[in-house]
């Protein structure tokens, strides 16, 4: 299956440019879905059409779904939502109460990555066209395999086992005193069934012949600041970005006094766009007359963007993460476009090196001939970040 998944800031036409690459895949006869992930759903809005959690065809090849993160919820988490709730009660919160705050902060996050994965493994369609979150959003989705890995890994598993050979013998004194039983088998593997899943969606998006990233922005200063902030962290996650749509530009027939000002500064972030995302291909969308909704406008939209291509191609392979031998040294090389040298923290711990930008971080595993080494020291050069090791024991 090929998966391509939209993101950009909020607002600069991620859904349109989904909803019309969905288009012309379907015209090219893939079965293709478009899911929207984003918790302020428009892809029915841009369909024109009514859409629920469940795929609905909306043209031949075509089908289109936006999910309902509670009914994912209560599908794959309904034993552990259940349990929360008893604790929360036994604690004398009401139960309407309880069954809200049974919901835990970035739940939808995670049952996008669930959805994704179970499409993935079903097999139905043969492309998958994630309409996804704003920027900052899916990145934290793209974080979770891998940060969710470190914490199942260290602190879960050992605890989930305690748990169940402790269960019998602490029941009966436990319930009685606090009011709520401990956690049974089926609560417990919840989580880490979870987390397999979760991880292997991780191959998934970290494949750049299965999976790319498309960055949508518009030619606006904060926008592009934000889009060049998401490849970096893209890359650190390595994930591949294989193409920048840039959209609503002025088209150059508009001679109207009032648009001058605004053309002439998209004519300079334009060229700004150019040059900061190469070598990604570029392709810029001009601002259409009409608001992108219905399939009339989207086929508009569709003729613009891909003409006679194949969505599905992988316009550009970007190699995230690379690891170099030279004279009997390693070292490893992280790709990250615009990042400056004094805003990237490193550190080690054991076989893994933790990697930080702002408040973005990568827990790295290291390959076997690296664990054992020390970093000894590091650079930014041509975009990427290169960590050398030494061979001094760790």
């Amino acid at each position: 299956m090929r998966v391509i998944l939209m993101t950009g800031k909020g607002g600069v036409g991620k859904t349109s440019v989904a909803a019309a690459t969905g288009l012309r895949c379907a015209e090219l006869g893939y079965k293709t879905l478009v899911l929207s992930t984003d918790p302020a759903h428009s892809l029915a809005d841009s369909f024109d059409m009514e859409l629920g959690h469940e795929a609905l065809e909306v043209k031949p090849n075509l089908w289109g779904a936006e999910l309902d993160a509670l009914l994912e919820l209560e599908g794959n988490w309904g034993a552990v939502k259940r349990y929360i709730t008893q604790v929360l009660q036994a604690r004398g919160l009401e139960g309407v109460q309880a069954e809200e705050l049974a919901i835990l902060p970035g739940m939808d996050e995670i049952f996008s990555l669930v959805r994704m994965k179970r499409h993935y493994d079903e097999g139905t369609y043969d492309v998958l066209v994630i309409d996804s979150a704003p920027t900052g959003t899916a990145l934290r989705l793209l974080s979770l395999p891998e940060v969710g890995g470190w914490y199942m890994r260290r602190f879960y598993k050992p605890f989930q086992r305690m748990s169940v050979t402790l269960r019998p013998l602490v029941e009966p004194f436990f319930k009685p005193i606090v009011g709520f039983s401990l956690p049974d088998e089926e609560v417990m593997d919840a989580p880490y069934e979870f987390y397999e899943q979760i991880e292997a969606l991780e191959k998934v998006l970290t494949d750049n012949t299965q999976t790319s990233v498309r960055l949508v922005t518009n030619p606006e200063k904060m926008v592009i600041k934000e889009s060049l902030r998401a490849h970096a962290y893209l890359s650190l996650y390595n994930v591949s970005t294989d193409m920048v749509v840039a959209n609503r530009i002025i088209p150059d027939h508009v001679s109207d006094p009032f648009f001058m000002h605004w053309k002439q500064n998209q004519n300079q972030y334009r060229q700004e766009i150019h040059d900061n995302f190469q070598p990604l291909p570029v392709k810029e969308v001009p601002l259409f007359q009409e608001e992108m909704c219905g399939l009339e406008a989207l086929e508009r939209l569709k003729e613009t963007l891909y003409d006679q291509e194949d969505p599905t191609q992988v316009y550009h392979k970007e190699t995230t993460l690379r690891v170099i031998q030279e004279q009997g040294q390693y070292s490893l090389e992280v790709y990250l476009p615009g990042i400056p040298k004094n805003q990237v923290e490193l550190s080690k711990t054991a076989d893994e090196l933790n990697i930080r930008i702002g408040n973005h971080r990568r827990n790295l595993v290291l390959p076997q001939a690296l664990a054992a080494m020390q970093p000894a020291g590091a650079k930014m050069e041509e975009d990427y970040l290169k960590i050398k090791f030494s061979g001094a024991a760790a």
